[in-house]
């Protein structure tokens, strides 16, 4: 999957869990933990295979459970002890949902499962030594998506991701367009803040 299908997911499951358990929406902080922690696993592997050669692929420590379980507890620890517990549970929820989703990926579009995917060092997956650094990888395979979907060959997995990434935006806008609220906000209190010292100085 491609890390902004990962936040879409990522976001979904959030809110979802926010709307049922706490009746309330995610707060800016919470839906940028959550979506930072559900790309972070990419954020990891793809350069560090990609563009520094240290794994032969893309799924390697970042989207290890023996990573993310640790990192999601001593996340939850640290964000509890600040007084924002939904925060950890945000990127606990986010970073622990990216592995699942992958195999789920895997599954829908080759019809294997690649439990591997989750297991490093355990398991390890086979690919070949990068060519290409991070870009030019990047690159590479966004081509090879758009031109399936300027082909009209679409697949129905791909259908269903943006039909889920609708439904991610439309709940987003419902939730108060959490992260874009508090940056509006945080510019309205500086509005003032900026006449007011203009106004001093006059």
């Amino acid at each position: 999957m491609w890390p902004w299908e990962h936040a879409v997911v990522g976001y979904l499951a959030y809110s979802v869990c926010c709307h049922l358990l706490f009746r309330d929406s995610p707060s800016g902080l919470e839906a940028f933990a959550v979506v930072l922690a559900s790309t972070l696993p990419d954020l990891i592997d793809k350069p560090l295979a990609w563009e520094f050669g240290v794994f032969d692929a893309g799924y390697a420590i970042g989207h290890s459970v023996f990573f993310l379980v640790p990192l999601s507890i001593t996340v939850g620890t640290i964000a509890a002890a600040a007084g924002r517990p939904r925060t950890g549970l945000a990127f606990a929820l986010g970073s622990l949902l990216h592995p699942p989703a992958d195999l789920l990926y895997s599954y829908l579009s080759q019809g294997i499962v690649q439990v591997e995917l989750m297991l490093w060092p355990v398991e390890t997956v086979v690919g070949h030594p990068p060519s290409r650094g991070f870009l030019e990888s990047f690159e590479l395979l966004f081509g090879r998506y758009l031109s399936e979907l300027l082909a009209g060959d679409v697949p129905t997995y791909v259908w269903i991701q943006l039909g889920l990434a609708a439904f991610a935006f439309l709940l987003w806008l419902y939730d108060g367009a959490p992260v874009l609220r508090e940056c509006l906000l945080g510019g309205k209190r500086l509005l003032p803040e900026t006449n007011g010292s203009r106004s001093k100085h006059r």
